[in-house]
C-alpha cells in the first residue's frame, strides 16, 4: 500500500488508464477507513476501482491521530476537522453536524481547485446536505448513494423515517440529487415508501474486494480444534441486536459452541454483563475493534456467521463471510435477502427470534449436508459482487452525467 501524508498537502499523478477524458470524482462521506463501518468500506472499495481510470478525491472526517491529507492507493483522502468524536466505530450527533459545517469550507476549496465532474455522496444524512451544497454551488452533478440505515433504522426513535423534521430534510436531499442509488431492493423500497422520490432509484450493490490472506490456524488464535465457532462482525449498537444471539447461545448447552464478537461500541458493557448473567463468560469472546488482517484471520477459521440485526441496508460483512465459504444465520428482513436464500446459502429467521436463532445454529452444527451446500453456494454467489463490475456501473452513470453537462 502506497501512502503519502502531510497536512492538507495535494499531489497529482494518480495511476490509471489513458482515456479521452479523465473524470474527476469527489466522494463525500463522513466516514472512510479507518473510521466507521461498512459504508466507509464500500466507498473505499469503489474508489480503489475508479482510480484505474479517474482522479478520485474523498472528503471525510478527521480523528486525532489521522493525517488531514493522505494519498492511499491513488485515492486523495482529505479529512476535515470535526468535534466530539472519540471513537473509530461510532459517530456522535455533534461530530456529524460539525462535519457539515467544517466540510463546507474544505469542500469549497477542493471544488474550486479541482473542478470535479461529478460528486458521489454517501448517506442521505449526515453527508447528504454537504454533497447537496457543493453540487448546487459549483453546478456539479450529484449521485446520492443510500446505505439503508441513513433513511430507515427501526431501533432508533429519531430515525429519519419516523421523525417529522428529519423525514422532510431527507426527502429534500433525495429529491435534489441528480441520481439516486440504493444498495439493495430493501433500501430502494424504504426510499419509495417513506420519501416519495421524484425519480427512479437505481440498485447497485456494494462492491467487494476478496481479501488476499492465508487461512489462519486455530492454535495461533487460541481457538480449540473441537470448537464450533460462531462469529459476528459489526458496531455494538442497538440495531445489531447482538443480545439476541447471546440469549440464543444460552439455549445451546453444548459448551463447544462459542461466539466471537468483532467490533466495539456503546452496547459492549451491556452485552458483556448479559453474557456473564447467562453463565457464558467462557463461551462469548469480545475481540473489540481489530484491523482487517486480524478480522479475516478469525473469519477464515469460523464455522458460522451470525447476524441478528434488526435491519441491514446490505451488509458487506455477509460478503466477507461468503468469501470464506461460511454458512450464515441472519434476519429475514433487510438488503441481505437480495442474495441470501433460506436453505440455499443461509437460514433466515425473524428479527429478535431467540428460539429460531438457536435452532438454526443447531441445524448447521448437526446437518453436514445442509452445511456443505450453503458453504459451496456462498463461495459461488459472492462473485456477483466483485468490485470491478460494480464500480463500472457507477462509472457509466458518472460518464453519462458529465457528458450531459457538456451538451
Amino acid at each position: 500500500m502506497l501512502k503519502k501524508t502531510g497536512r492538507d498537502r495535494e499531489k497529482t499523478g494518480v495511476i490509471g488508464r489513458k482515456s479521452k477524458k479523465r473524470l474527476k470524482v469527489l466522494v463525500v462521506n463522513y466516514e472512510f477507513p479507518p473510521l466507521g463501518g461498512g459504508g466507509g468500506l464500500a466507498a473505499r472499495d469503489l474508489a480503489i476501482e475508479w482510480v484505474k481510470g479517474a482522479e478520485v478525491h474523498v472528503l471525510t472526517s478527521w480523528l486525532k491521530g489521522l493525517p488531514f491529507y493522505e494519498e492511499v492507493n491513488g485515492i486523495h483522502v482529505h479529512r476535515t476537522r470535526i468535534i466530539l468524536r472519540k471513537s473509530m466505530d461510532v459517530a456522535t450527533f455533534v461530530s456529524m453536524l460539525s462535519y457539515l459545517v467544517f466540510g463546507i469550507f474544505k469542500g469549497v476549496r477542493l471544488c474550486g481547485k479541482h473542478r470535479f465532474d461529478v460528486i458521489n455522496t454517501h448517506f442521505a444524512v449526515p453527508s447528504g446536505p454537504l454533497g447537496y451544497v457543493l453540487s448546487r454551488f459549483f453546478r456539479i452533478p450529484n449521485v446520492l448513494s443510500l446505505h439503508g440505515g441513513d433513511i430507515y433504522d427501526p431501533s432508533e426513535k429519531n430515525s429519519p423515517h419516523k421523525h417529522w423534521f428529519l423525514k422532510r430534510a431527507v426527502r429534500f436531499i433525495i429529491n435534489r440529487a441528480d441520481r439516486i442509488v440504493a444498495q439493495s431492493g430493501n433500501t430502494r423500497d424504504n426510499a419509495l415508501t417513506y420519501y416519495g422520490p421524484s425519480q427512479d432509484v437505481s440498485i447497485i450493490p456494494l462492491a467487494f474486494h476478496p481479501p488476499r490472506v492465508r487461512k489462519a490456524s486455530r492454535s495461533e488464535l487460541g481457538i480449540g480444534r473441537d470448537e464450533f465457532v460462531l462469529i459476528t462482525i459489526g458496531r455494538l449498537i442497538r440495531r445489531k441486536a447482538i443480545d439476541t444471539m447471546i440469549n440464543a447461545l444460552a439455549k445451546l448447552p453444548d459448551k463447544n459452541i462459542t461466539l466471537y464478537i468483532v467490533g466495539d461500541g456503546p452496547e459492549r458493557e451491556f452485552l458483556s454483563s448479559l453474557a456473564d448473567q447467562m453463565g457464558l463468560r467462557e463461551r462469548v469472546v469480545f475481540l473489540g475493534h481489530v484491523e482487517d488482517k486480524e478480522k479475516f484471520s478469525y473469519l477464515s477459521v469460523a464455522d458460522l456467521f451470525v447476524s441478528t440485526s434488526l435491519h441491514e441496508g446490505f451488509g458487506i460483512v455477509f460478503l466477507e463471510a461468503m468469501h470464506f465459504g461460511i454458512p450464515i444465520v441472519c434476519s429475514n428482513y433487510g438488503g441481505q435477502v437480495d442474495f441470501l436464500a433460506d436453505g440455499e446459502n443461509a437460514l433466515l429467521i425473524g428479527a429478535g427470534d431467540v428460539t429460531a436463532c438457536a435452532s438454526s445454529v443447531r441445524r448447521f452444527h448437526k446437518d453436514r449436508v445442509l452445511y456443505a451446500r450453503c458453504a459451496r453456494n456462498n463461495m459461488k454467489k459472492v462473485r456477483d459482487f466483485y468490485a470491478d463490475s460494480v464500480a463500472r456501473r457507477y462509472m457509466d452513470m458518472f460518464t453519462a452525467l458529465s457528458t450531459r453537462g457538456e451538451e
